[in-house]
């Protein structure tokens, strides 16, 4: 039987196992519109604004480490979803992203809603298709899922014109696909492995440097039981957090710009760090030339093109961090020889030092409410069992600081590309995927407003995430950074016209709530939380001037740390 471009669209996301899309209608996807309203083993997220539809996908695919999925219309819709795009690239969250195009024969006529998708989208995606005839859709869109979730995960975008969505083939969904010039590796070579052995067997000040990769490619138990077996410490990076529990007596928190004193010196003085899944980004090394100094590197990743991008490594292990890390367990285990490390107490007892200065230590007085202490609150009010999403700025990085993250999947927030508003419909997809789940959102009043119109998108669906919005009236970290490089010159950060929050909640059917002085702070989550079929916005007014410690300032070493 012959299928229109749109039923065989349809047919391939039920095929292919997806439950939930996310998007924004337009003229140029009204055949799929019309399809998807003819059928209910799809649902579909109506949001409000494009960009609020790859957010919320990313927080969908975070969370459940399944692709999320955004339709969205020809031209500005296109053009919208970019932002979101480019976040996913960065932090290699999983996509498929379907636009609508213009027909076929007005593609290049600068047509009403037409701009040139796979141009613009091809800097910032794992790859992009034009669809050009309706018989090629089924094994495209199936490329495009193989593609998204596979190796370095990251997005596809489809390009559909709208005539080819109105033309009909026979469908047949394939099973799998083959591109020759796509071959991800999966385990790594057995030599380099034995490799990086000798240099573990060896090292007496080693560090275990876990990023996000882990948390992608499900190696947190694999790093879990290497770590517990060498007995090594270990460092998360933001994007790592939940990939080993930072309850746990073996790791040293965050490292990097905002990361833990113990952290960065352990990496600057260690003679062997592992990295695993991890891509050495300048806010992790700081100055390049002075990155572990007297360190070997092993570097355990799945995209090669990472190895010795940033920095040059010793010992390069291409493969997925999960068959890696079991490869590399059982070869220790064969040699039954004592590590090294074993019997050094020297490095551990200096760990230990680094670790009694407590560069996380505030002072919370009886009148205004510091940021740290509302993240600390929120912890143990969820019992660190929450799914939270952050926007971008000081509260994203007191959130990493203060939330103890001891699970994957559970820290939803933009690392790469640093993009405020993602907060909001981060948390929205993260609430579709776990419905009864806990899922909070730590924004600021900046960051929120730039996608606050996703308000709409809860109230529509239900969604009753927590908002829990860190109140400075500043763009706190521009701020903070005027404050230390630009001699006090607050130029265009301070915030001084900013809506009443909680009659805007109000305003779209919400709960708000304003919270001023310290001692009404756990109360006001533990009431917010209580309310579990309802969307909280709780704006707590926070100290303007508290600021991120520890921080490595730009050009500086690891070494080389603000403390107060």
């Amino acid at each position: 039987m012959e299928l229109t471009g749109a039923e065989i669209f349809v047919r391939c996301l039920k095929d292919e196992g997806v439950d939930l899309i996310f998007g924004y209608p337009g003229g140029a996807v009204l055949h799929i519109y019309d399809a998807l309203y003819r059928q209910d083993d799809v649902a579909h997220v109506l949001v409000r604004h494009e960009q609020g539809a790859v957010h919320a996908a990313e927080g969908y695919a975070k969370s459940t480490n399944r692709p999320g999925v955004v339709l969205v219309t020809s031209g500005p819709g296109a053009t919208n979803a970019v932002t979101g795009i480019a976040d996913a690239y960065m932090d290699s969250v999983p996509l498929v992203v379907f636009t609508g195009q213009v027909p076929r024969a007005l593609i290049g006529n600068d047509a009403f809603q037409e701009v040139d998708t796979v141009g613009i989208t091809r800097p910032c995606v794992k790859h992009n298709f034009l669809v050009s005839d309706v018989s090629k859709l089924a094994e495209t869109i199936k490329k495009a899922f193989f593609i998204a979730s596979s190796g370095r995960p990251g997005p596809v975008v489809v390009d559909i014109p709208k005539d080819v969505t109105a033309d009909k083939a026979e469908y047949h969904y394939p099973e799998t696909v083959e591109i020759r010039s796509y071959k991800p590796k999966k385990t790594g070579h057995l030599g380099q492995v034995r490799r990086a052995a000798d240099l573990i067997m060896q090292a007496k000040k080693p560090i275990i440097y876990a990023g996000g990769g882990v948390i992608l490619g499900h190696g947190a138990k694999s790093l879990y039981d290497f770590t517990k077996l060498t007995g090594f410490p270990i460092t998360n990076t933001l994007m790592g957090l939940g990939g080993y529990p930072a309850t746990d007596e073996q790791s040293l928190g965050m490292l990097g710009m905002h990361g833990t004193y113990e952290a960065n010196l352990a990496m600057h003085h260690a003679d062997l760090v592992i990295a695993v899944g991890a891509r050495f980004d300048d806010r992790v090394t700081g100055n390049i030339e002075k990155f572990c100094p007297e360190a070997k590197i092993i570097h355990i990743d799945v995209d090669p093109a990472s190895i010795s991008k940033n920095v040059q490594v010793d010992v390069p292990i291409v493969g997925e961090v999960d068959p890696v890390l079991q490869a590399l367990i059982a070869e220790i285990e064969q040699r039954g020889e004592p590590l090294a490390f074993a019997a050094e107490e020297a490095w551990w007892k200096q760990i230990e030092e680094w670790r009694a200065q407590e560069c996380l230590k505030y002072e919370q007085g009886d009148d205004l409410i510091k940021p740290q202490f509302v993240v600390e609150k929120l912890w143990e009010v969820t019992e660190g069992d929450a799914f939270v999403t952050s926007d971008v700025g000081q509260h994203q990085m007191f959130a990493a600081q203060y939330y103890k993250f001891d699970k994957p999947y559970r820290w939803l927030n933009s690392g790469g590309l640093g993009t405020m508003g993602f907060g909001l419909p981060a948390a929205m997809g993260a609430q579709l995927a776990h419905p009864d789940a806990t899922v909070a959102c730590i924004t600021g009043e900046g960051s929120i407003q730039m996608n606050i119109q996703e308000l709409g998108t809860c109230r529509q669906y239900g969604l009753p995430v927590k908002i829990v919005n860190l109140n400075n009236r500043f763009l706190g970290m521009v701020r903070q950074w005027q404050e230390f490089f630009y001699a006090g010159r607050y130029a265009m950060s301070y915030m001084d016209s900013l809506p009443d929050f909680v009659k805007l909640a109000e305003a779209y059917g919400h709960v708000g709530m304003r919270i001023e002085n310290p001692a009404d702070v756990e109360p006001a989550l533990r009431e917010a939380f209580a309310m579990k079929d309802k969307l909280v916005f709780m704006d707590f007014i926070t100290e303007q001037n508290a600021n991120v410690y520890p921080m490595i300032p730009a050009g500086a070493g690891q070494n080389e740390m603000i403390l107060v």
